[in-house]
């Protein structure tokens, strides 16, 4: 699993029609983008450092390229 700050993390239910659990990536402490995330809940609000197992995914939105005019000092 790899994620960057900004990703959706996404917890399918393990039974039918159980609930889905999303929220934002805020830090990725492992190496490489890999877990531990901490993920701020969309339902709860609150804040929590996460371990996902096999029932998670990971929602990657389009990050902006670094603009090509811009010297390299700026970046």
């Amino acid at each position: 699993m790899h994620a960057v700050v900004g990703d959706r993390l996404i917890v399918h239910s393990q039974h039918v029609d159980g609930p889905v659990r999303d929220g934002e990536i805020l830090e990725v402490r492992g190496p490489h983008g890999e877990p531990p995330y901490r993920v701020l809940w969309s339902d709860t609000g609150h804040e929590g450092l996460v371990f996902p197992g096999p029932d998670a995914t990971v929602q990657h939105f389009e990050q902006e390229a670094p603009d090509q005019d811009e010297p390299l000092a700026e970046r």
